[in-house]
Protein backbone atom coordinates (compact mmCIF):
# COMPACT_ATOMS: atom_id res chain seq x y z
CA UNK A 1 0.00 0.00 0.00
CA UNK A 2 1.10 3.44 -1.23
CA UNK A 3 2.07 5.71 1.66
CA UNK A 4 2.38 9.44 1.76
CA UNK A 5 4.57 12.42 3.04
CA UNK A 6 3.76 16.07 4.23
CA UNK A 7 4.76 16.72 0.45
CA UNK A 8 2.56 14.40 -1.22
CA UNK A 9 -0.69 15.93 0.63
CA UNK A 10 -2.92 18.24 -1.72
CA UNK A 11 -6.80 19.32 -2.13
CA UNK A 12 -9.04 16.12 -3.43
CA UNK A 13 -6.26 13.37 -2.64
CA UNK A 14 -7.51 10.28 -0.43
CA UNK A 15 -5.85 9.17 2.62
CA UNK A 16 -6.21 6.66 5.40
CA UNK A 17 -5.49 7.69 9.17
CA UNK A 18 -6.19 4.78 12.15
CA UNK A 19 -8.45 2.96 9.47
CA UNK A 20 -10.50 5.38 8.31
CA UNK A 21 -10.30 6.51 4.67
CA UNK A 22 -11.02 10.47 4.30
CA UNK A 23 -10.38 12.99 1.38
CA UNK A 24 -8.39 15.96 1.62
CA UNK A 25 -11.20 19.28 1.22
CA UNK A 26 -8.92 21.97 2.46
CA UNK A 27 -4.92 22.25 2.13
CA UNK A 28 -2.61 24.72 3.60
CA UNK A 29 1.04 24.76 3.96
CA UNK A 30 2.43 26.73 6.52
CA UNK A 31 5.82 28.28 6.88
CA UNK A 32 6.36 29.92 9.97
CA UNK A 33 8.94 32.73 10.89
CA UNK A 34 11.02 30.64 13.28
CA UNK A 35 10.89 26.57 13.23
CA UNK A 36 10.06 23.91 10.35
CA UNK A 37 7.03 24.12 7.77
CA UNK A 38 4.04 22.33 7.96
CA UNK A 39 0.93 21.06 6.37
CA UNK A 40 -2.47 21.99 7.70
CA UNK A 41 -5.53 19.93 6.26
CA UNK A 42 -8.98 19.68 6.72
CA UNK A 43 -10.35 16.13 6.17
CA UNK A 44 -13.59 14.31 5.62
CA UNK A 45 -14.14 11.01 6.61
CA UNK A 46 -15.67 8.89 3.70
CA UNK A 47 -17.37 6.59 6.93
CA UNK A 48 -19.75 9.04 8.78
CA UNK A 49 -18.93 12.38 6.85
CA UNK A 50 -17.41 14.37 9.80
CA UNK A 51 -14.78 17.19 9.10
CA UNK A 52 -11.47 17.13 10.95
CA UNK A 53 -8.60 18.75 10.96
CA UNK A 54 -4.74 17.89 10.98
CA UNK A 55 -1.35 19.19 10.81
CA UNK A 56 1.26 16.95 9.17
CA UNK A 57 4.90 17.79 9.77
CA UNK A 58 8.19 16.68 8.32
CA UNK A 59 8.23 13.03 8.41
CA UNK A 60 4.72 12.66 9.40
CA UNK A 61 3.00 9.52 7.10
CA UNK A 62 0.23 8.66 6.04
CA UNK A 63 -1.34 5.47 3.82
CA UNK A 64 -3.61 5.72 0.69
CA UNK A 65 -7.17 3.82 1.55
CA UNK A 66 -7.83 0.38 -0.08
CA UNK A 67 -11.17 2.27 -1.63
CA UNK A 68 -12.93 0.98 -5.12
CA UNK A 69 -15.71 2.88 -6.74
CA UNK A 70 -18.06 0.18 -8.54
CA UNK A 71 -21.49 1.46 -10.69
CA UNK A 72 -24.50 -0.77 -9.81
CA UNK A 73 -28.11 -0.45 -9.98
CA UNK A 74 -30.47 0.24 -7.08
CA UNK A 75 -33.03 -2.24 -6.57
CA UNK A 76 -35.50 -1.27 -3.68
CA UNK A 77 -35.16 -0.04 -0.18
CA UNK A 78 -36.67 -3.03 2.30
CA UNK A 79 -36.87 -0.52 5.67
CA UNK A 80 -33.41 -0.48 6.97
CA UNK A 81 -31.24 -0.71 3.79
CA UNK A 82 -31.09 -0.17 0.32
CA UNK A 83 -30.27 -2.80 -1.80
CA UNK A 84 -28.03 -2.57 -4.89
CA UNK A 85 -27.11 -5.12 -7.42
CA UNK A 86 -23.67 -5.36 -9.92
CA UNK A 87 -24.92 -5.65 -13.17
CA UNK A 88 -21.71 -8.11 -14.01
CA UNK A 89 -22.14 -10.45 -11.47
CA UNK A 90 -25.35 -10.04 -10.13
CA UNK A 91 -24.13 -10.13 -6.51
CA UNK A 92 -26.74 -8.30 -4.54
CA UNK A 93 -25.34 -5.78 -1.42
CA UNK A 94 -26.92 -4.37 1.46
CA UNK A 95 -25.93 -0.80 2.60
CA UNK A 96 -28.13 0.73 5.78
CA UNK A 97 -30.04 3.82 5.00
CA UNK A 98 -27.48 5.76 7.69
CA UNK A 99 -24.24 5.34 5.06
CA UNK A 100 -26.91 6.00 1.85
CA UNK A 101 -27.52 9.00 3.56
CA UNK A 102 -28.65 12.53 1.44
CA UNK A 103 -28.41 10.16 -1.56
CA UNK A 104 -31.54 8.41 -1.13
CA UNK A 105 -33.77 11.19 -1.58
CA UNK A 106 -32.68 10.93 -5.08
CA UNK A 107 -32.66 7.30 -5.93
CA UNK A 108 -35.46 5.70 -7.98
CA UNK A 109 -35.42 1.66 -8.67
CA UNK A 110 -33.39 0.26 -11.26
CA UNK A 111 -31.24 4.03 -10.98
CA UNK A 112 -27.45 3.31 -11.60
CA UNK A 113 -25.33 4.57 -9.05
CA UNK A 114 -21.97 5.13 -7.75
CA UNK A 115 -20.86 2.89 -4.27
CA UNK A 116 -17.90 3.61 -2.78
CA UNK A 117 -16.14 0.29 -0.83
CA UNK A 118 -13.27 0.57 1.41
CA UNK A 119 -11.88 -2.65 2.23
CA UNK A 120 -14.33 -4.65 0.46
CA UNK A 121 -17.10 -2.94 2.51
CA UNK A 122 -19.43 -0.38 1.07
CA UNK A 123 -19.50 2.99 2.67
CA UNK A 124 -21.28 5.20 0.70
CA UNK A 125 -23.42 5.49 -2.35
CA UNK A 126 -23.10 8.53 -4.95
CA UNK A 127 -25.54 9.17 -7.47
CA UNK A 128 -25.72 11.56 -10.73
CA UNK A 129 -25.39 14.68 -10.21
CA UNK A 130 -28.33 15.62 -12.53
CA UNK A 131 -31.37 13.63 -12.17
CA UNK A 132 -34.84 13.43 -13.63
CA UNK A 133 -37.93 13.01 -11.79
CA UNK A 134 -41.43 13.21 -12.48
CA UNK A 135 -43.41 15.88 -9.89
CA UNK A 136 -46.55 13.78 -7.84
CA UNK A 137 -47.36 16.82 -5.91
CA UNK A 138 -47.52 20.19 -6.39
CA UNK A 139 -49.93 23.21 -5.83
CA UNK A 140 -51.60 24.63 -9.30
CA UNK A 141 -50.72 27.43 -11.34
CA UNK A 142 -52.91 31.16 -10.82
CA UNK A 143 -53.52 33.23 -13.45
CA UNK A 144 -50.74 36.00 -12.98
CA UNK A 145 -48.25 33.49 -11.39
CA UNK A 146 -46.16 32.76 -14.45
CA UNK A 147 -43.76 35.52 -14.06
CA UNK A 148 -40.73 36.84 -11.91
CA UNK A 149 -38.49 34.47 -9.62
CA UNK A 150 -41.51 33.41 -7.32
CA UNK A 151 -41.32 29.84 -6.58
CA UNK A 152 -43.52 26.83 -5.24
CA UNK A 153 -42.73 23.25 -3.68
CA UNK A 154 -42.87 20.37 -5.40
CA UNK A 155 -42.96 16.21 -3.99
CA UNK A 156 -41.11 14.43 -6.49
CA UNK A 157 -41.59 10.78 -6.75
CA UNK A 158 -38.67 9.75 -4.40
CA UNK A 159 -39.88 11.95 -1.61
CA UNK A 160 -37.67 15.11 -2.03
CA UNK A 161 -38.68 18.12 -2.42
CA UNK A 162 -37.56 21.15 -4.44
CA UNK A 163 -38.62 24.50 -5.27
CA UNK A 164 -39.70 24.92 -8.93
CA UNK A 165 -41.29 27.78 -11.21
CA UNK A 166 -45.18 28.62 -11.15
CA UNK A 167 -45.07 27.30 -14.69
CA UNK A 168 -44.05 23.76 -14.35
CA UNK A 169 -46.95 21.52 -12.82
CA UNK A 170 -48.03 18.25 -11.08
CA UNK A 171 -47.19 15.26 -13.53
CA UNK A 172 -44.26 17.01 -15.63
CA UNK A 173 -40.64 15.60 -15.88
CA UNK A 174 -37.65 18.05 -14.31
CA UNK A 175 -34.33 17.88 -14.01
CA UNK A 176 -32.83 18.52 -10.55
CA UNK A 177 -29.11 19.51 -9.66
CA UNK A 178 -28.54 16.12 -6.50
CA UNK A 179 -25.41 18.54 -5.38
CA UNK A 180 -27.46 21.44 -4.54
CA UNK A 181 -31.09 19.93 -4.31
CA UNK A 182 -32.22 22.71 -6.97
CA UNK A 183 -34.32 22.59 -10.11
CA UNK A 184 -32.87 23.39 -13.33
CA UNK A 185 -35.62 22.64 -15.86
CA UNK A 186 -37.97 21.05 -17.53
CA UNK A 187 -37.19 17.51 -18.90
CA UNK A 188 -37.44 16.87 -22.88
CA UNK A 189 -39.62 14.54 -22.96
Amino acid sequence: MASYSMGDLKKGLKIEIDGIPFKIVEYQHVKPGKGPAFVRIKIKSFIDGKVLEKTFHAGDKCEAPNLEDKTMQYLYDDGENCQFMDTETYEQVAISDEDVGEAKKWMLDGMMVDVLFHNGKAIGVEVPQVVELKIIETAPNFKGDTQGSNKKPATLETGAVVQIPFHVLEGEVIRVDTVRGEYIEKANK
